[in-house]
């Protein structure tokens, strides 16, 4: 009788995949490039289908294809063989309807194989691993790549109709059941937010991994460029839809030809030309209209030392997307530009950008965990995934968090009037630094999210603005920890900038990129100020020497959690972390 509570006499069925803290005695096959399901599934694989898919909404107006008509973009698809099933026929019953996960992107035919034979990018990872399991595949060209025509658009608006095509296409053709998915990475990363901007209703998910939010967003931080981004488009892959034959001439559009002024207007401003009337950037940025218009679940995996396409483009979106009533998973790995399962690029990574992690960023669980993902969201097979954020630190321990940034971060703020200049000059130049050591921790401090650095700057008075780069290492040893840019035109911080009055003091309120690192207890961090670094480059007129005051109003502010290691997991097939012991239920 007791207090009158019951228990369910219910026994819940256990999920073939177990949660991520209990996979660590989970064996999985790592004999090829990429990782393995743990269940295999039944279907064959088809033969690979070509398939061309017209794009109406390009019209005169746009050039290219336009002109003529019949602009189209290609894709090679793949599909179950399912007993009983005719995928050919224009009528299907439902219970042979698949669900489609797409790569869509540039490369097939460019640096690459054909839209058609399975790519080792991730086509064969996905055809391989999904289609048994009831899945279609399709690899995707882009406008002006592949067997597309019309232009290389670079992530315009004419990419992104000939994307939603596709995801339409897939969405209503008869072997569909309605529901697709859009991964990758990289450039086929930011496809997947392309494809949301567009809404298309069939879209149920995305898994963009180190893709853009927007071109703008990735290329320009605080007003100040990555080297490539004045080349982007014509420099860098507009020779994508040029090669040699009669469709060359239809990448004399629209998009193509802004790009010869866009790259260089923003290189000059560090901000997107909008002022100019110009909507090229406008156009190239995803993140809002997909806010707006899309309706699906997003599982967003990059890697914290990917400085190709750096974290921001992760954080805060993750919080972000959250915030906006979005269904959002985060992988988050100490990897660089690169899958989590891959062994050949996690293996070669440097001090302070990812070696002191490996091998504990190594994912074999990660075909399963998609698997996993893909069956609720486009097969409607429970249950739901966990809605978390997987995240490593620098030495290469995993945990769990709610969110990330994590909803508990407190603010360490340190004033640099505490901290002592040890090497360098406050008049910083092209070829002077000055470095600033802070004081020693007391206790082992975790340092996550995006710390920031508000310093006392004033420009030269032979020009209208400066430039700064700051890196954070550990005193002890110099490892590098993070970064932070700017140009001074932007020391607000954002996209707006202002211009500077010849020898004006600003506070520059400086952003580090993503970071989640642990400084040990008795060690301290140090502060490199210097013109420039990495791959960034100051404009013309922020060239000049910038002379920087650690006083009054220069702060350093460290984003920061406490965690230890009974909040760790182990990844499978991994011995224990060698600077803490992780109790296994």
């Amino acid at each position: 009788m007791g207090d009158g509570s019951t228990e369910s006499m219910e026994v819940e069925e256990e999920h073939w995949l177990p949660r991520v803290e209990d996979r660590s005695n989970l064996i999985y096959k790592d004999d090829d490039v990429f990782s393995r399901v743990s269940i295999n599934g039944s279907y064959p694989i088809d033969t690979v289908r070509s398939i061309f898919v017209p794009v109406p909404e390009i019209t005169v107006s746009d050039g290219g294809a336009g002109a003529l008509g019949g602009a189209e973009v290609h894709l090679g698809l793949w599909l179950p063989v399912i007993e009983g099933c005719d995928m050919d026929s224009s009528e299907i019953q439902e219970d042979c309807r698949v669900p489609i996960i797409t790569e869509i992107g540039p490369y097939y035919d460019d640096g690459d194989v054909d839209a058609l034979t399975p790519a080792e990018r991730l086509g064969r990872f996905l055809i391989e691993n999904f289609v048994p399991h009831g899945f279609g595949v399709a690899q995707v060209s882009v406008f002006g790549t592949g067997e597309s025509n019309h232009c290389m658009d670079l992530m315009g608006l004419d990419e992104q109709l000939g994307i939603n095509a596709a995801v339409e296409y897939l969405g209503k053709a008869p072997f569909s059941n309605g529901k697709v998915a859009a991964i990758g990475k990289s450039y086929d990363g930011s496809t997947p937010w392309e494809a949301a901007a567009m809404g298309s209703p069939h879209l149920k998910t995305i898994v963009p991994m180190s893709g853009l939010i927007g071109m703008h967003d990735l290329m320009w931080r605080n007003g100040s460029m990555e080297a490539r981004g004045a080349i982007m488009h014509n420099g860098v892959y507009g020779s994508f839809g040029l090669d040699g034959n009669l469709e060359d001439a239809q990448n004399a559009c629209e998009g193509y030809m802004e790009g010869y002024y866009a790259g260089v207007g923003a290189y000059l401003t560090g901000d997107n030309l909008a002022w100019l009337g110009s909507d090229y950037w406008v156009e190239r940025h995803f993140l809002t209209r997909a806010i707006q218009n899309y309706n699906g679940s997003i599982y967003i995996i990059h890697g914290m030392q990917d400085w190709n396409v750096d974290p921001h483009m992760a954080f805060p979106v993750h919080n972000m997307m959250i915030d906006a009533g979005f269904e959002v998973k985060g992988l988050y790995g100490q990897w660089g530009h690169d899958y989590p399962d891959r062994r050949s690029g996690h293996e070669n990574l440097n001090a302070g950008r990812g070696a002191e992690a490996f091998p504990y960023t190594l994912r074999w669980d990660w075909a399963d965990d998609l698997l996993e993902w893909f069956n609720f969201y486009l097969m409607d097979k429970g249950p739901q995934p966990r809605l978390i954020a997987e995240v490593q630190d620098n030495m290469g321990g995993w945990r769990v968090e709610t969110s990330y940034p994590p909803d508990d971060m407190h603010w360490i703020d340190m004033d640099m009037d505490y901290c002592s200049i040890i090497g360098g000059s406050d008049t910083i130049t092209t070829t002077s630094s000055l470095t600033v050591e802070c004081p020693e921790f007391e206790e082992e401090t975790r340092i996550v999210g995006t710390p920031t650095f508000h310093v006392e700057a004033t420009i030269s008075q032979l020009s209208t603005s400066g430039h700064l780069f700051v890196e954070m290492v550990q005193s002890s040893n110099g490892m590098h920890l993070g970064h932070a840019v700017m140009d001074l035109r932007f020391h607000n911080g954002g996209k707006d900038g202002e211009v500077l009055s010849p020898g004006s003091t600003v506070i520059a309120k400086m952003e580090f990129f993503g970071m989640d690192v642990i400084i040990p207890e008795g060690d301290g961090i140090q502060l490199i100020l210097s013109q420039t670094g990495e791959d960034y480059i100051p404009s013309p007129i922020s060239m000049m020497p910038v002379s920087v005051s650690m006083g009054v109003g220069s702060i350093l502010s460290l984003s920061s959690v406490v965690r230890d290691c009974n909040q760790l997991f182990l990844p499978p097939m991994q011995s224990e972390y060698p600077f803490c012991v992780v109790e296994i239920d």
